[in-house]
């Protein structure tokens, strides 16, 4: 059978350095993963790109680091300890667990049985205790989402900032859910980050605003890169809104295992708010000077996932090309997701050589995230840095002992320029430019 394409990026994760299963060691712990050097790059440019383009490039948007760790009313308040269950399934003949929606045709996914227990209520939330004292009273969760930390600081925020409606809060952080069958690499994790956006409004504004939010967030996807005809918008039916949603969209990515959602746009209405409200006795309302009138605010919520969408990023990126060596594999990363920038590459390890490549490998390291690689062949770290997705490469040869100058190899036409030294870094700065 051929391996897939979700099979070879697990692959190509591990071999590289972008993701581990976490404790491998002790035989792994499941649907949990650790990033190595060059995903802790990938997963941050991404988060980077998120937070530059919800904040810094916006006028209308703060940024918030709340608690992992929250008062239990918080996750009363917010339905989750009521709500946020998910129907559970055992097999009786092959002892597998899956969730309810998960069962075709009355039959266990893994052995085919029909022997099939009755669906239970599974709460996702993990219980953990705070102090020394393991009882009711000490009870606390890790949080399943970092949107509950915005609305318990709607008020700290919109005081201290001076903020007036409409205005957002964006947070990126980890969340954790007990997953009934995680899996598909880290497409569903037990832990993960999120990066959410909650935005504050006048009731009434909701459908423009909704709109508005649902067409931005397309956008960003599709200037991270991501091919426009992978990606679609889904409307959830009414039988699928969640309890606090009025209205839910998701923006869905064409997966090697199918659609699935990449992130959801939500219209909240004052469900968080006015819980919070009612079990905290504190009074959230605004009070709008221009309008003379005070109201609950409602809340259009952008969510996705930080994982999620470097996974999206690696698929998306992934290319084989048939070549004299048999296939070359390259991740098309744009300039701003990809880990490593610019790699330098001596020729040769002759010494005159690696001292010329490490120095300007340091002068330039201020400028450009890069990497030196003086081992094996200069055809096989051409091919080692395309399968990381390092957009060029920076070849010293002998000739650069004599005439100050050196070769930039870009990674997708594989096209060589002939550079002088002392105009590298512009050099470089436009070809980033060029491959976008």
């Amino acid at each position: 059978m051929p391996e897939s394409l979700i099979d070879k990026i697990t692959s190509l994760a591990k071999r590289r350095g972008f993701i581990f299963p976490s404790s491998e060691i002790y035989g792994g712990i499941n649907a949990c993963w650790d990033y190595g050097p060059l995903g802790v790059r990938l997963k941050g440019n991404v988060k980077a790109a998120w937070m530059r383009t919800m904040t810094q490039l916006r006028d209308d948007v703060e940024p918030l680091d709340a608690a992992i760790l929250m008062h239990p009313r918080v996750w009363e308040a917010s339905g989750h300890v009521e709500n946020f269950t998910d129907p559970m399934v055992d097999c009786r003949d092959c002892r597998h667990r899956f969730r309810a929606d998960e069962i075709r045709d009355a039959r266990c996914p893994n052995c085919r049985s029909t022997n099939i227990g009755e669906a239970r209520q599974f709460n996702l939330m993990f219980k953990t205790f705070m102090g020394p004292v393991e009882e009711d009273a000490a009870v606390v969760y890790l949080r399943p989402e970092t949107a509950q930390g915005i609305y318990v600081n709607f008020e700290n925020v919109r005081q201290s900032s001076r903020r007036r409606i409409p205005f957002g809060i964006a947070q990126i952080g980890k969340a954790f859910r007990n997953e009934i069958s995680p899996g598909n690499f880290i497409f569903r994790s037990r832990e993960f980050e999120q990066m959410e956006m909650q935005y504050f409004i006048k009731p009434g504004t909701d459908e423009d605003t909704f709109e508005y939010w649902r067409h931005q967030r397309m956008q960003w996807y599709l200037d991270l890169g991501i091919k426009k005809d992978k990606l679609r918008f889904r409307e959830h039916g009414p039988d699928e809104l969640a309890h606090y949603a009025r209205k839910a969209m998701d923006i869905e990515y064409d997966f090697p295992f199918g659609w699935k959602e990449l992130e959801g746009i939500h219209n909240r209405g004052d469900w968080d708010l006015s819980r919070h409200q009612q079990f905290s006795g504190k009074d959230l309302t605004y009070f709008d000077d221009a309008a003379n009138e005070r109201f609950l605010p409602w809340v259009i919520e952008t969510s996705a996932g930080a994982d999620r969408a470097a996974l999206t990023l690696l698929l998306d990126a992934y290319d084989e090309e048939p070549d004299k060596d048999g296939v070359r594999v390259i991740l098309r990363f744009s300039k701003d997701i990809a880990p490593i920038k610019v790699a330098f590459l001596p020729l040769s390890k002759k010494e005159n050589l690696t001292e010329l490549a490490l120095r300007l490998e340091h002068e330039l390291r201020p400028h450009f995230v890069t990497d030196y690689d003086e081992t094996a062949s200069i055809g096989k770290r051409y091919r080692r840095q395309d399968e990381i997705g390092t957009p060029l490469c920076v070849t010293v040869d002998f000739q650069s002992l004599e005439d100050n100058a050196v070769t930039i190899r870009e990674r997708d036409s594989m096209e060589q320029q002939r550079v002088s030294i002392d105009r590298l870094r512009e050099a470089l700065q436009d070809a980033l430019d060029r491959i976008g």
